[in-house]
């Protein structure tokens, strides 16, 4: 009979309570974005949640709970308790939701309710997950001096989990099934965790009464852990840098590989893995070098090396790397790329900050309670994370940007090794490190170079757009980049997150003001109209030159994207952001729409591509359901859908999504040279009747001359023209959705289905595949009979020639 727990058992333990961690929270924000939004206040404040109730729970644990108490049965009650709390949360999230939408709304009370609504949810069992490491701390094999070294490798193996459970949640438990499911799947993860060490503590004796009283704290530890105040502070300033850069270097690998849901699984994985594989590394060092606190100094300057490493290799190498995103259409070849790119760049800083905890555990005085040291360094390390992670995402980078703050970065890497290096040298010795550090120090600083235009501008096909035209604006806002860009033959390129959103090109043209017009036109009074999405401008201008409109409130996730909208685009929206009709709300579309008290008479979105993550946020039956309730009697809403850089599974489940909601709606197609490009989805509560005559009565009155000649600049000189873009509804289309996965809260699959094809252009196929049963809608059209007439052979004449797979360059949208 074992007298302590295997080592490799308790590993095994940490592992599989990583594994369920991850799953847990990818699951939950996934759940919370929905209800309290996805911007990068909302972001910042469930992250800010998360890793703080991980940190109360660590230095809670070795004061609340008794060292007399069997260490295994402790911690197998601890797993017990998060997979309760974890099932719970699909309780109460949707409790939590409807009470924080009813009392929530824009400004700081609506800030300070996301927060509240986050830590009710999230709390207590990030609580009870900070609190594992410090009880397996006291589990751990009685090895005296080395036993700081097992409590490394058990932070390395929980870590280890953690990317299983990331890949897990990203690649299959949330593609296949819902966020309900990946979190039941976590919760018997810490069942059987907990069991196993239930059964585990019976077959381990628990600790005698005398070797038990040895454990419990005595007014010796305190001192103790007064001395090593500057090995916690180093480990902070570690956990501060590495989450801010790490917050940093997503957003900019976001730009190089694309910003879908299976992108920014590969980025955590690997920055997990990093810290994994470095955490290991660094409980052997802990066990074999002499002077850890002296490793610990050395492993904080080599992060300052490795940041500047990271921040060159992201602003100015890979983004030239000779990679043309298009070159295939298989999924897992585009993912080995990303996997490699990801790795390059990441590994080393990853490496060095994982080293960097189990060095810190060794430096501190060993207690008489293992869990306090262990608590202690995790709780230090996490309360740095945690400012990084709000710092990062909340100021630095909205303020001084990318660049500035990586620079930021090495000095408080580089400070923290003079910490530890001159505490207790003498004067020569910490003059000469002194001037060592900042020299390095400087120069390392000085390489950072600034993040690249053609990255900001055209994102993952950077290299290959790079000398096409000229970014005449870049910019790095709180949420994402921002930038335009000029081509000799006078074409305008706006882009957001690396991707074109708008531009002046036809097409381009034709579909934004097709957006805007058809929202004001069809609906029966649009005196007040929401518009999510800024973009341009373009599809407000639209709606807001039409003489019945009275109120346009434009809703933006990203404050730039107004500023440069007016500043290069003014000339095509109508100078609509000067409009005295407007008003700009700067919020996530979805929260403002949930929590706002208003209701309009026409809403139109135009969200980001669906293959984005958080994108296919606005495209669920329940986002549709409250869009309907936002109506007033006669109003119509108005959605944008791509057809390219996605496939046929994913826009049928978004299409199903809108006819669950808006059974009468409408699909209206935008071609390009006869061929489908995109499409706009129209529905109302009510049956719709469209008059032809009375449409182009009202096109031809002198009030309308703006709105026409609108229309005429995108090909458009008539009622008919623009009617005749009809693409079917939800009678004809049913055979076409029978086996269509609607996109729900709960599943988001939109997203996980087009992140499949980011590299494909389909658009012609998808939208020749939906024409086959399209029909004239007899019950749809009124008007005098020659119009309708003209109708029905406008409609017939439009039906594009089915086309094979088309792999271009960047699709313009």
């Amino acid at each position: 009979m074992m007298r302590f727990a295997s080592r490799h058992v308790l590993a095994f333990l940490a592992f599989c309570s990583g594994a369920g961690a991850l799953v847990y929270e990818i699951a939950w924000f996934q759940m919370l974005e929905l209800v309290i939004g996805s911007s990068a206040v909302s972001v910042g404040l469930l992250l800010a949640v998360f890793m703080g109730g991980a940190c109360l729970g660590s230095m809670i644990f070795p004061h609340a709970v008794s060292a007399r108490r069997h260490p295994l049965k402790t911690y197998a009650s601890i797993e017990f308790g998060i997979g309760v709390l974890g099932v719970l949360t699909l309780l109460l999230m949707p409790i939590i939701g409807s009470v924080y939408t009813a009392w929530s709304g824009y400004g700081l009370t609506g800030i300070l309710l996301r927060g509240a609504a986050a830590v009710l949810c999230l709390l207590p069992p990030t609580m009870l997950m900070g609190a594992t490491l410090p009880a397996l701390a006291r589990a751990a094999p009685e090895d005296g001096a080395a036993q700081p070294s097992w409590v490394g490798f058990f932070y390395a193996s929980n870590i280890a989990g953690a990317v299983l459970g990331c890949l897990l949640a990203g690649f299959y438990l949330l593609r296949v099934y819902d966020a309900a499911t990946a979190i039941c799947a976590a919760a018997a993860a810490n069942a059987i965790v907990g069991g196993a060490a239930l059964a585990l503590s019976w077959m381990t004796p628990a600790r005698s009464d005398g070797r038990a009283s040895a454990l419990i704290p005595t007014e010796k530890d305190e001192p103790a852990a007064r001395k090593d105040a500057d090995v916690y502070a180093v480990i902070a300033l570690s956990g501060f840098c590495a989450v801010a850069a790490e917050t940093i270097w997503t957003r900019l690998l976001g730009l190089l590989l694309g910003g879908s849901v299976y992108t920014f699984a590969v980025i955590l994985s690997v920055f997990l893995a990093g810290l994994g594989i470095g955490s290991a590394v660094g409980s052997v060092l802990a066990r074999t070098v002499a002077q850890p606190r002296a490793a610990l100094a050395v492993a904080q300057a080599l992060a300052a090396a490795a940041i500047a490493w990271t921040a060159y290799h992201l602003a100015a190498s890979l983004p030239y790397w000779p990679v043309d995103p298009s070159i295939s259409s298989n999924f897992w070849f585009t993912l080995q790329l990303d996997l490699d790119r990801a790795l390059w760049a990441l590994a080393p800083p990853t490496l060095v900050w994982g080293a960097s905890f189990p060095l810190a555990l060794a430096s501190v005085r060993t207690s008489r309670d293992p869990a306090k040291p262990a608590a202690g360094v995790y709780a230090a390390n996490t309360l740095g994370a945690i400012v990084g992670a709000l710092g990062a995402s909340l100021f630095l980078v909205p303020r001084i940007g990318s660049q500035r703050s990586e620079q930021l970065l090495i000095a408080m890497s580089l400070t923290a090794a003079l910490m530890l290096l001159t505490s207790r040298a003498g004067w020569a010795a910490r003059s000469l490190r002194l001037a060592a550090v900042l020299s390095g120090g400087v120069f390392l600083i000085y390489i950072v170079p600034p993040i690249a235009k053609p990255l900001m501008a055209h994102g993952r096909y950077a290299a290959t757009w790079a000398d096409k035209g000229e970014v005449v604006y870049a910019a790095e806002g709180m949420h994402s980049t921002v930038a335009v860009t000029s081509f000799p033959n006078e074409v305008l390129t706006y882009h957001v997150a690396g991707k074109i959103q708008a531009s002046n090109v036809p097409r381009d043209m034709r579909l934004q003001r097709m957006l805007g017009h058809l929202t004001s036109l069809i609906s029966r009074s649009p005196s007040s109209v929401l518009v999510i999405g800024c973009g341009a401008g373009v599809t407000a201008g639209a709606v807001a030159i039409d003489p019945r409109v009275q109120q346009v409130t434009v809703v933006e996730i990203e404050p730039l994207v107004p500023q440069a909208a007016q500043a290069f685009f003014s000339a095509y929206n109508f100078d609509v952001l000067r409009s005295p009709k407007v008003r700009v709300r700067i919020d996530d579309g979805r929260h403002y729409l949930l929590t706002a008290r208003e209701t309009f008479d026409a809403i139109t979105a135009d969200p980001l591509d669906p293959w984005v993550k958080g994108a296919a946020n606005l495209y669920t039956e329940e986002f549709f359901e409250t869009v309907k309730q936002r109506l007033h009697p006669g109003g119509v809403v108005t959605m944008y859908m791509q057809l390219f850089e996605t496939n046929l599974e994913a826009v049928k489940s978004g299409v199903a999504a809108f006819f669950e909601a808006f059974p009468n709606g409408v699909i209206w197609g935008n071609t390009y040279e006869g061929r489908g490009h995109d499409i706009v989805l129209l529905g109302a509560a009510e049956p719709l009747r469209i008059d032809i005559s009375e449409l182009d009565e009202r096109l031809r009155s002198p009030e309308y001359a703006r709105v026409a000649q609108s229309l005429a600049e995108i090909g458009m000189n008539s009622a008919v023209d623009l009617l005749a873009t009809y693409a079917g509804r939800r009678s004809d289309l049913a055979g076409w959705l029978r086996d269509a996965e609607v996109n729900r809260d709960g599943n988001l699959r939109m997203q996980y289905l087009a992140g499949l094809a980011l590299n494909r252009d389909d658009a012609a196929d998808i939208y020749a595949g939906m024409l086959v049963y399209r029909r004239f809608p007899e019950d749809l059209f009124t008007g005098a009979p020659d119009r309708l007439n003209e109708l029905r052979a406008g409609i017939a004449g439009k039906d594009p020639v089915p086309l094979g797979i088309n792999l271009p360059g960047e699709s313009v949208k």
